[in-house]
């Protein structure tokens, strides 16, 4: 029987974490990736460049439209796409290509001592006009891999930023 609900109840609170992912914007034409400054209100990593993103929430899972049934199983396909597109619009207003490349994994325990699993991807910038998600952020730029190092970044985003440059200068 196929599930009904969304719950823990059943769950190994030693096998539960965040699961988030983000991307790296390349724009084309001037080969810049996007950065987005964290507010400094936010729990991890307040004030520090990052990229968009985002967690995958339960709501995500609408259990009465899954993309199909196999077997007893609710499967839900694309969720990490749709995730990001959805995210990078809300967080800096603009659309992102389709294909998402994959650039690496890490996971981490937050301040708060929740634990995290991220996955990276690279995308290609669409169409749209930065507008910044009041409260969430408070500043941006279109940076290439040398600017990256003018800007206080969460650890990483500067490699990730090189790296996406490359993939998509191939």
């Amino acid at each position: 029987m196929a599930a009904e609900k969304i719950s823990l109840d059943q769950a190994k609170q030693d096998k539960l974490f965040y699961f988030v992912a983000n991307v790296v914007i390349l724009r084309e034409e001037d080969k810049r990736c996007l950065i987005l400054k964290r507010d400094t209100k936010e729990k991890v990593h307040p004030g520090k460049f990052a990229v968009p993103g985002g967690k995958l929430e339960w709501i995500n899972l609408d259990l009465n439209k899954p993309t199909r049934l196999n077997g007893e199983v609710l499967d839900f396909e694309n969720v990490i796409e749709d995730l990001l597109k959805r995210e990078v619009f809300e967080e800096a207003g603009i659309e992102i290509k389709n294909n998402l490349t994959y650039i690496n994994s890490v996971a981490f325990i937050r301040p708060d001592g929740i634990p995290v699993v991220l996955v990276k991807f690279a995308a290609k910038y669409k169409s749209g006009q930065i507008k910044l998600e009041k409260g969430a952020f408070t500043d941006f730029a279109w940076v290439n891999q040398t600017e990256i190092k003018n800007y206080e970044c969460i650890q990483g985003i500067p490699e990730e930023i090189s790296k996406t440059i490359q993939l998509f200068s191939l």
